[in-house]
């Protein structure tokens, strides 16, 4: 079951261009551009997150159980933190300039 959880999750990822930083036991670093209407797909957190955004953004969030739509703006250097098992909300890139950001998945 924990692999599936896991693929179900990295498929949200999957249409973004990414790189990994870094992979071991421990951790797994990946670097995320996300380009102008750029769309994450949703999914489930298979592993506690720390994300960091690296560029400034503006993104909207659909949120995975109302389907209500917001608006984020994210700075610079602004970290967040998700908890494994969460419902990962759908993404998009709004700006005019892609964005980057590096997810910390804690093992």
């Amino acid at each position: 079951m924990k692999r599936i959880v896991w693929v179900i999750a990295a498929l949200a990822w999957a249409a973004l261009p990414s790189k990994v930083e870094l992979d071991n036991t421990r951790v797994h670093v990946t670097e995320i551009r996300s380009a102008p209407g750029a769309v994450r797909e949703r999914g489930v957190r298979a592993h506690d997150q720390v994300i960091v955004f690296l560029d400034d953004c503006r993104y909207e969030r659909t949120d995975p159980k109302t389907g209500a739509k917001t608006v984020r703006v994210r700075k610079s250097g602004e970290v967040i933190w998700h908890s494994k098992g969460e419902d990962a909300p759908q993404l998009v890139n709004l700006g005019d300039k892609p964005y980057r950001t590096v997810v910390i998945e804690l093992k």
